[in-house]
């Protein structure tokens, strides 16, 4: 890949590694105000009137928002200096997000939630090329790593205190307080980032070419079945904790905060041992999202068992979106924003996916099927990785990012 150093960029200890961390702030705020619905979902349906499957749609329409104009959006901007468009879609975040704060009825909510996606849509299209590019010499692995740390407490501080400010100020509460820290997140981000032009040369006539690799081609595919298992479970995980598992509100918040603990310890696992067992990890992540899935209503008849299978489940999709960025950075040399862009609307096209599934399992059936559903959808993935993924990954070889030249 393309690891040319930025001017000024060749610093080394904290110096080097304020960039990175600033856009490791910026992704906790996002991943905090992707999934915060998630936690805030029983109240919101409460506060409207309609059933937590309609309140699921908040999701769904955010995602498939973000499937549809990732790409796009990121044609549109692929030539941008990297850091005017990183404030720029931070400013559009945070507009959103007050909006969200003073929605009155279920549809403006919708409009500003409609908002934050295409700045999710940008921004997740750039964050982690940006970041490989920026870190000190020879570190992409460990500064993909520290970019996903983020995302990971966003899950163990972010959607917790998120949640518990919902429940005690309500959830437009919750709203208010992302917009005034991504407000603090702005101005860190104008102080630390580097200039740094595009290194994308990638327009719609080339897109083809692009997405000729085998490795890229069963990334794509294999993501928009795992993620909609996933998220088919995970929308409707706080329903289910306290229907299914029978967890009290306090335990649901904890039983989020250790899921994100999980994702912290992918994060150090990966940093360490990635480039050495890139398979292993990769086999992980598909394979446990789809076991740990089929194992969750079982294990609900006991707490400590429940919690076991959270932190197993937790710690397999921080290894897939950390390995699987790393082996789209890894596959694209050049064009790894409007590759990353292709891989983040297949995802969200997963999350609007499995969040509706879930939704009729819910209505159709109970909510304690959501685990079953998702982990038969997510085999199929597995399936798909095992026999064609990981022969395409010895097919191709490759180097380390953030290690060639």
């Amino acid at each position: 890949m393309d690891t040319r150093q930025i001017p000024d960029q060749k610093k080394t200890g904290i110096r080097g590694w304020l960039p990175v961390i600033g856009l490791a702030f910026s992704t906790f705020i996002f991943n905090t105000s992707e999934f915060i619905p998630i936690g805030l979902l029983s109240d919101i349906a409460s506060d409207f009137g309609i059933t937590e499957s309609n309140a699921g749609m908040l999701i769904t329409v955010y995602a498939w928002v973000v499937a549809l104009a990732s790409l796009p959006l990121m044609l549109v901007f692929a030539k941008s200096e990297n850091k005017r468009l990183m404030l720029s879609v931070t400013a559009v975040f945070i507009a959103s997000q007050i909006l969200s704060g003073l929605s009155r009825d279920f549809y403006m909510l919708m409009i500003s939630r409609i908002g934050v996606a295409c700045a999710h849509s940008i921004f997740w299209s750039i964050v982690t090329p940006y970041a490989v590019r920026i870190a000190p010499e020879g570190k992409g692995s460990a500064a993909l790593s520290v970019i996903v740390c983020g995302s990971s407490i966003a899950m163990i501080a972010g959607l917790p205190i998120g949640r518990t400010i919902g429940l005690y100020l309500g959830w437009r509460a919750t709203f208010l307080v992302i917009a005034a820290s991504s407000a603090v997140i702005l101005a860190i981000l104008a102080a630390v980032l580097p200039k740094t032009p595009s290194d994308s040369s990638i327009s719609l006539r080339k897109l083809p070419a692009l997405i000729k690799s085998p490795v890229l081609l069963n990334i794509y595919l294999i993501t928009v079945i795992a993620v909609t298992g996933h998220f088919t479970a995970y929308s409707y995980i706080e329903p289910f904790l306290a229907q299914a598992a029978g967890f009290s509100e306090t335990w649901i918040t904890v039983a989020l905060t250790i899921f994100g603990f999980a994702g912290l310890l992918g994060s150090f696992l990966f940093s360490k041992k990635y480039d050495d067992r890139r398979i292993a990890f990769i086999c992980f992540a598909v394979c446990g999202i789809c076991a740990f899935m089929l194992l969750l209503h079982a294990a609900s008849l006991n707490f400590a068992a429940e919690i076991i299978v959270l932190i197993l489940w937790g710690l397999a999709i921080n290894f897939y979106n950390l390995a699987f960025q790393s082996e789209i950075i890894r596959a694209t040399p050049h064009g790894s924003a409007v590759a990353m862009s292709i891989y983040s609307g297949i995802y969200n096209m997963g999350i609007g996916s499995g969040a509706l599934v879930g939704g009729y399992v819910c209505s159709g059936l109970s909510v304690d099927y959501i685990g079953y559903a998702g982990g038969v959808i997510a085999l199929v993935a597995a399936v798909i990785c095992i026999r064609r993924l990981v022969p395409a990954l010895h097919a191709s070889g490759g180097t380390v990012p953030g290690k060639d030249a």
